[in-house]
């Protein structure tokens, strides 16, 4: 809500200067308007537009209006002014809309206020007034001039938060368009990234996230270049060149707070596919299969992911081909899994798998022969060796309520 000059200024210094002046400023205002107008246009190159009759019309309002204002302020301290701070809120928001620094306008506010002051001044002079009187109106000028550049303020950034919306909902609409599925022409993907300020990069890869439950919720911090959306059902991210340096680094800083699982780095009209691999991890991480406590990079993990891609079906396969083990009572039953799960892993090599349960290598090949004699020679063809390294990690991982 905007708060009106007499909420801002109950001393309103333009009170102290006599209101007579007002009558003998008032006939100099069309002469002290094109004056200040020009030396503005002179010294700010950016604000000389002889082509641009709105803008010139603009300019000359906010100068001629705030003249005005000003004399009627004197008059009558209580006058209102709303109509001369609309006029700079528009400007203000005109400035940001072109994407000017604030600065270049109020450098043209002061450049105004001191033709102003000079000329005033200067008519004063010929009426004799009494320095109390010039410090007077000296103090109203300046503080007119704070009010006014408040007003172009409260524009420039009304303007810059909605140019920052727009630009916020642009990024979440393309965000969509390149994570769907199928995918949007490359020339529709390029218009929408240009309104978006945002690159089309060769390479990306989908983020995927869940809240850590953790206080207090940190939203992460990001680099513009990096389309996000955590306020969406499933939040999700996509990263431009996922493999440069510093990448992964600047993703573990900033998800600390979520479990995160990355897709793989894909070309970019194939966000779509990095983004169905990163959502098979992330329930896989929430229910503790995959480790959950940094980025979860789905390259790292795809045996995993292809083995619980259809893990009802593995089940089934681990059933049948898993069945020996069964009449083994169950603690020595799983140690018997994790021996045969490491020996498939490690083609058998009793000291490597030693190695990798923590046992000496005679144990290995006592529940070696204990295997041989439950599984006999399917024990040792491919395609059985394959199946049971899948059924066991999912068994190992991921325990059916019916596997004791």
């Amino acid at each position: 809500m905007t708060t009106t000059l007499e909420e801002r200024s109950p001393l309103k210094p333009w009170a102290g200067v006599p209101s007579e002046l007002s009558e003998i400023f008032r006939p100099h205002l069309d002469a002290l308007a094109e004056e200040m107008i020009e030396e503005i246009l002179a010294g700010i190159p950016e604000y000389s537009r002889p082509q641009d009759e709105e803008y010139a019309r603009l300019v000359r309002l906010a100068v001629e209006g705030a003249l005005r204002q000003f004399v009627d302020l004197i008059m009558d301290p209580n006058s209102s002014w709303e109509q001369v701070a609309a006029v700079y809120r528009e400007i203000g928001w005109a400035e940001a809309r072109e994407g000017r620094s604030l600065d270049i306008l109020q450098t043209s506010m002061r450049l105004g206020a001191r033709v102003a002051w000079r000329r005033l001044a200067a008519e004063s002079e010929q009426y004799n007034m009494s320095r109390h009187t010039l410090a007077s109106l000296a103090e109203a000028i300046f503080a007119f001039l704070d009010e006014i550049a408040r007003a172009a303020t409260e524009g420039y950034t009304k303007a810059r938060e909605q140019e920052a919306g727009e630009l916020e909902h642009r990024r979440r609409r393309l965000l969509d368009m390149l994570l769907a599925e199928p995918p949007a022409s490359s020339q529709a993907v390029a218009d929408l990234a240009r309104l978006a300020q945002w690159r089309v990069p060769r390479t990306v890869a989908a983020v995927v996230l869940y809240e850590r439950g953790r206080q207090p919720f940190s939203h992460p911090s990001l680099p513009p270049d990096v389309l996000s959306d955590v306020n969406r059902r499933e939040p999700c991210l996509l990263v431009p060149d996922p493999e440069g340096p510093g990448r992964g680094r600047m993703l573990e800083t900033a998800l600390r707070n979520w479990v995160a699982a990355m897709g793989p780095t894909v070309r970019t009209e194939d966000a779509a596919k990095s983004l169905r691999w990163a959502r098979e991890a992330l329930p896989l991480a929430r229910r503790g299969i995959l480790p959950s406590d940094r980025l979860i990079r789905c390259a790292d993990h795809m045996p995993a992911l292809v083995v619980f891609k259809d893990e009802e079906l593995v089940r089934a396969v681990a059933d049948l081909r898993l069945a020996p083990l069964r009449s083994v009572r169950p603690r020595h039953r799983e140690r018997l899994m994790r021996t045969l799960l490491s020996c498939l892993q490690n083609g058998f090599n009793a000291t490597e798998v030693a190695t990798r349960l923590h046992v000496h290598p005679q144990t290995v090949r006592y529940r070696l022969h204990q295997l041989e004699e439950l599984f006999g020679e399917r024990l040792y063809e491919p395609e059985a060796r394959l199946e049971m390294e899948m059924a066991l990690t999912v068994w190992l991982t991921a325990p059916s309520p019916s596997s004791d």
